[in-house]
């Protein structure tokens, strides 16, 4: 049997573990790239390697370790607290 070549947005929800709604959210966003078919979307196999990827990108990196940093900054006390209990 030959690997399908395009997903429905309710198939790609049942493989995302999210709802259709959110998909489609993606979908507008930009997150997921997609193809208007009728009334519904089509989300290409190529297109899905990026969502299921296993690693972060170096941007996801770098966008996660600014986020931390400004977490430490604004809360540093309060972390602090927190660890004491």
């Amino acid at each position: 049997m030959a690997e399908k070549k395009i997903f429905s947005t309710v198939e790609l929800a049942k493989i995302l573990g999210i709802s259709r709604i959110a998909v489609y959210k993606k979908i507008k966003k930009g997150k997921i790239k997609a193809i208007k078919c009728g009334h519904d979307f089509v989300i290409e196999r190529k297109n899905i390697g990026n969502i299921l990827q296993k690693e972060l990108t170096e941007s996801q990196k770098k966008e996660i370790d600014k986020a931390v940093k400004k977490t430490v900054k604004e809360y540093k006390e309060t972390l602090k607290l927190l660890g004491q209990t």
